[in-house]
């Protein structure tokens, strides 16, 4: 009975922390971005990226795609050669700047960055403007047609 206990704490403990640790970004990603529209960002050779704003929270979270993981694309002399998960916090980053940039927010730094998976970071950012109240026009990027 010791040994059996013994051999499967250690796949349970792993199953449980993934699990809950899985749940914990899957939560926060849902609760925190659910009503944002997706807009994107292109950067390096024409590599777009969903991003999705809260300003209210100052946060973005610059989602990828799984094939562009896979295939990668250098991003200027940076990325030249190398495999895209040694250029991916290079890139995201990249593409979170690039998106305040774009939408009038050049005076916001990226203050921080918070890893969910391989296909999505988000970044907190702090800006001298205060935030705008709900409902305020804002610059706005295109987002993907959806194909109906």
């Amino acid at each position: 009975m010791a040994t059996t206990v013994r051999r499967l704490a250690l796949p349970l403990a792993l199953g449980v922390s993934l699990f809950v640790s899985g749940c914990t970004g899957f939560g926060y990603i849902s609760q925190t971005y659910v009503s944002q529209v997706p807009q994107v960002v292109t950067i390096g050779c024409n590599e777009p990226y969903e991003i999705y704003d809260n300003r209210q929270r100052r946060r973005v979270l610059v989602v990828s795609n799984a094939l562009r993981e896979a295939t990668g694309c250098d991003v200027g002399s940076l990325g030249a050669g190398r495999p895209p998960a040694e250029t991916r916090a290079a890139r995201f980053r990249t593409a979170a700047r690039t998106y305040l940039d774009e939408t009038v927010r050049e005076d916001c730094k990226i203050t921080g960055e918070t890893v969910f998976s391989d296909l999505q970071t988000e970044f907190a950012y702090a800006c001298d403007a205060p935030v705008e109240p709900r409902g305020t026009v804002v610059p706005r990027l295109p987002g993907r047609r959806t194909q109906r």
